[in-house]
């Protein structure tokens, strides 16, 4: 496959940033040199299927790892359904000859990784990571000698470089998921390593926590859930509404079950969705919608992202429900619920954060 024709998802029209970049076009190139035949091929975090799609083993096998959604359902049309994927690293089974990596943001999330796939290689196996040379954290080295072994790396090509190393260790168990005690909450929150903040509370949530609304709702959303704390401080305010927890990533949304799971045990009625936003579900059947959203995806600073969670809230909403966002003042989001749902009302701030209430009307999204 031409890496020209992969396509980003969500397609936004007016988005011009491609689905590749040089760190996937240079593994590709060394892979060209490595003897894949009969091979077992992990590739992990593979954002839009560069690498998943591009792939050729005869004879072998090509698994694909990704807690993202929106890396998963990239592959599946990018692949035009050929290509599947994991969502859950306890998911890989056997052992692997080949691990590509795409480096990660995220160092708990690479450590886990690099933990996890330790049961599944041989002292032969070898491990490619690439990165874009402005992305590539020095802490990388340290982890990956620490887990698999010796690294070296590749000449820096169009400013990508790529990281070497053979298993080299022992089987270990990972650190994660995190146990995180807040104060103020009964149980501790189980965390996984890719989620947002994992090992504290954020400043952002921290003060959403303050202002959660009590009323008569029969079913309220968290939307972009991370851990769940949002949904489960709205159920203990809100008893008899039903809790929708969504998001984008699996460990978030893993973390979210466990934890509601925690609080109130006996309940069966909440609802996991692992999509992007809240896209392809029931419209107007939600009473409130929870949202902090964020504004990056790994390394792309954007607000496609809210604004897409922004939307898909007004669909989801019944007429008359409410959103209440969360985000920095800066962000400018009652601006941009006034645009949505045609009204915005800042409910509090303080010197870095604003929460917004928007509430919907009969008007239609455009």
């Amino acid at each position: 496959m031409l890496l020209t024709t992969l396509k980003r998802y969500p397609d936004h029209k007016k988005d011009n940033l491609q689905a590749w970049d040089s760190a996937d076009e240079l593994l590709l190139k060394y892979l060209e040199s490595c003897e894949l035949a009969d091979k077992r091929v992990l590739i992990i975090n593979d954002a839009f299927g560069a690498l998943a799609c591009s792939i050729s083993i005869p004879g072998g096998e090509l698994t694909s790892y990704t807690d993202s959604f929106v890396s998963q359902k990239a592959i599946l049309r990018n692949s035009s359904g050929t290509r599947q994927t994991l969502s859950d690293l306890d998911a890989l089974s056997g052992v692997y000859d080949f691990v590509l990596i795409k480096l990660p943001k995220n160092l708990s999330f690479l450590e886990d990784i690099l933990c996890r796939i330790t049961a599944r290689l041989r002292p032969d196996s070898r491990i490619i990571c690439a990165a874009m040379v402005k992305h590539l954290a020095p802490a990388s080295f340290p982890l990956l000698q620490k887990y698999i072994g010796e690294t070296t790396t590749s000449l820096a090509e169009k400013k990508a470089r790529l990281v070497f190393a053979s298993f080299e260790k022992e089987r270990v168990t990972s650190p994660y998921p995190l146990e995180v005690a807040i104060e103020g909450f009964a149980h501790s929150f189980t965390n996984h390593s890719n989620l947002f903040s994992r090992e504290k509370l954020d400043f952002g949530t921290k003060f959403f926590l303050g202002q959660i609304p009590q009323g008569e709702y029969a079913k309220i959303l968290d939307l972009g859930c991370g851990n769940g704390i949002i949904g489960i401080a709205a159920k203990q305010r809100n008893p008899a509404a039903q809790i929708i927890f969504s998001d984008e990533s699996r460990m978030a949304l893993q973390s979210a079950q466990i934890n509601y799971g925690k609080f109130f045990p006996d309940d069966t009625s909440a609802g996991f969705v692992w999509t992007n936003g809240y896209e392809d579900q029931e419209r107007e059947s939600v009473d409130l919608v929870l949202c902090n959203p964020p504004f990056h995806q790994e390394k792309t600073i954007s607000d496609q992202i809210a604004w897409q969670m922004f939307v898909d809230a007004q669909r989801a909403l019944k007429v008359g429900g409410t959103l209440r966002v969360v985000g920095n003042s800066h962000l400018g989001y009652h601006l941009k619920l006034k645009r949505i749902f045609g009204n915005s009302k800042v409910v509090t701030s303080n010197e870095r954060f604003m929460i917004v209430d928007a509430v919907k009307s009969a008007r239609v999204v455009q």
